[in-house]
């Protein structure tokens, strides 16, 4: 077990393109100039604790009810008002959160290193409950307002009676030899818990019993190593309309019918941060660097951006017009969705930024990794 921790870690880290000063490294692609043609005012700003801490953390806000929720690595919880920064209250756990944040029905969710799920409340941020699931919590806990949904490093979903936090089924699956550091955010409807695996699948279960409803592979790992052939989902799902959105890292971008599984269309790609939609296309940050808008359609490449090359690109948004992602040095980049070209750049944190911004409305929220939490607008 503390091999394969070590391996999961070495993976994250090398997955990223790790800080060294090794000059074989190469460097992230120097930035390019252009005409700016959107700029972003920053409204109000908080520090967060520790941010995501020295591991590879993934740490997400969230927003619900006119408010944000943010979460530390050393257990501190955030509610402020979302459009003023104003803290609400806040709350300090004596365990280090590693998943999270999840927010609904009266809750406010997050998961630990040690294997717990904590749901506080979400007016007063006082503990409700706290379950053991038995193994790290690397992503936000969902919530349908009868089950909290967590998916465990070892690719394990459990379900959580949200009343009480009691488990109400677990559903087992046997994760890859080595993966990466990480899983993606399990998914909820009323009668489906969906999640993406280190093994490249995508399952749907039974939200009452945990029974099996499909089962689709959407990445084939392929390669003699076991680090060519990791295949991890690890950027999360995007539900919308019907269809599932999914991308693997070293496999495949994919769409699915979120009733049955099937694969409506899906094409080459690799990224671990996953994927974003809007105005008819699928947008992507592919693990070399590179941003590409897809037409949900036809399936067909749009336009690719790959002048980000080598810097450790968070997921895509879509914030108004506009493609958002974040980069290791702490930039915010906007790209056209029409042509994929820069229209605005601001630097939020030297930190860097590994969580995918949030878009409430009109507002963008960004969290570096150093623990600043950003709220912006467009000028």
């Amino acid at each position: 077990m503390q091999w394969k921790n070590a391996a999961l870690l070495a993976l994250a880290l090398l997955v990223v393109g790790c800080s060294s000063n090794s000059s074989k490294e190469p460097e992230p692609a120097e930035l390019v100039d252009f005409k700016p043609e959107v700029v972003l005012d920053k409204q109000w700003s908080r520090s967060i604790g520790e941010g995501q801490g020295e591991t590879y953390n993934l740490l997400t806000p969230v927003v619900y009810g006119g408010q944000i929720y943010a979460a530390d690595v050393e257990g501190l919880v955030l509610s402020m008002d979302r459009e003023t920064g104003k803290v609400n209250w806040k709350t300090e756990l004596d365990v280090r959160v590693s998943g999270g944040v999840g927010a609904g029905y009266g809750l406010v969710l997050v998961g630990t290193l040690n294997g717990a799920v904590i749901a506080l409340d979400v007016e007063s941020g006082e503990e409700r409950w706290r379950a053991n699931v038995r193994s790290e919590v690397l992503s936000a806990p969902a919530i349908n307002g009868d089950i909290v949904l967590v998916q465990t490093q070892d690719d394990n979903l459990v379900a959580l009676e949200a009343d009480t936090g009691a488990q109400r089924w677990r559903y087992e699956n046997s994760p890859a030899v080595l993966t990466l550091r990480g899983t993606g955010a399990p998914l909820l409807t009323n009668q489906l818990a969906i999640a993406g695996l280190s093994t490249g699948r995508v399952i749907a279960v039974d939200t009452r019993r945990g029974l099996p409803i499909w089962d689709q592979r959407v990445a084939i790992p392929q390669g003699r190593s076991e680090l060519e052939r990791v295949v991890d989902i690890d950027g999360g799902l995007l539900m919308s309309g019907g269809k599932l959105y999914v991308v693997t890292y070293q496999g495949r971008a994919a769409v699915l019918d979120l009733e049955s599984g099937r694969v409506l269309w899906q094409r080459d790609a690799s990224s671990a941060s996953g994927v974003a939609l809007g105005y008819g296309s699928v947008y992507l940050s592919l693990a070399n660097g590179t941003v590409q808008g897809i037409d949900e359609r036809s399936n067909t490449v749009l336009w690719s951006n790959d002048q980000l090359a080598r810097r450790e690109l968070s997921a895509p948004e879509v914030f108004s017009s506009y493609v958002v992602v974040g980069d290791r040095q702490g930039y915010l980049h906007l790209l056209s969705q029409v042509d994929g070209r820069f229209v605005g750049r601001t630097r939020i944190d030297s930190s860097g930024i590994r969580a995918r911004p949030v878009v409430e409305g009109d507002w963008l929220y960004v969290y570096a990794n150093d623990g600043s939490l950003v709220a912006m607008t467009i000028r």
